[in-house]
């Protein structure tokens, strides 16, 4: 066998796994935002061979029970939330920036409509919270590892005393994340990015860093 020979077969090998892959990640972003509409437990095969034009035979093909198509659609909008807000945030200044960063990254991702029922984890954590299991262990799992990381933020920002010695970390934490899913909610609810600019307006006061609205404020934006 020639070597050019191989090399088709290779490339010819690649060229579906490939393709596979690409499927299986356009109807896992199909399933996170169908979820933020219908819920975890309203994805079905059908509602999903809908969106995507896919046929049934061929998502059984890539999930054989309910539950593994649900952990999947968690993966993947993890993996959303993490591209949208967190790797934005951890490109800011470590510290004060990091957390005013990582509040207005979500603030975008949920302004853009990135899903259409607002964010993933906001739409399906209360969902979840009442069905025991490993579905509802990852949504909880995610939930508390972003909080976890907006501790993170404050414990260094207090470390170079960029915040109140008073502050507690743990508890600015809570706040703010409140704050996120609170705006989420109204956004959501009533299709008014008003909600989403008064949250901003919050947490920037909360954090020290005025409210944006007037010129003044305006250097502290672009230093946060």
């Amino acid at each position: 066998m020639t070597t050019g020979t191989m090399n088709q077969r290779s490339r010819a090998h690649r060229r579906p796994r490939a393709d596979g892959e690409r499927t299986r990640s356009a109807i896992l972003r199909a399933a996170a935002s169908l979820a933020t509409v219908d819920g975890l437990e309203g994805l079905s095969i059908g509602n999903l061979a809908t969106a995507t034009g896919i046929s049934k035979s061929g998502l059984f093909a890539h999930f054989g029970t309910k539950q593994e198509l649900q952990l999947a659609t968690v993966a993947e909008a993890e993996r959303i939330l993490a591209a949208e807000v967190i790797q934005p945030a951890l490109a800011a200044r470590p510290g004060l920036a990091q957390l005013a960063a990582v509040c207005e990254a979500y603030f975008s991702y949920v302004e853009r409509s990135v899903f259409p029922g607002g964010c993933f984890f906001a739409a399906t954590a209360l969902e979840m919270g009442t069905r025991p299991g490993p579905v509802r262990d990852r949504v909880a799992a995610i939930s508390s590892g972003f909080t976890a990381l907006l501790a993170a933020f404050a414990a260094t920002a207090l470390e170079q005393h960029e915040l109140p010695a008073r502050e507690n970390p743990a508890r600015l934490a809570f706040e703010l994340h409140a704050i996120l899913l609170g705006a989420d909610t109204k956004f959501i609810l009533n299709d008014d990015p008003a909600a989403l600019d008064l949250a901003r307006q919050v947490i920037r006061q909360r954090l020290g860093l005025g409210d944006g609205t007037n010129p003044g404020q305006a250097g502290l934006a672009q230093q946060a």
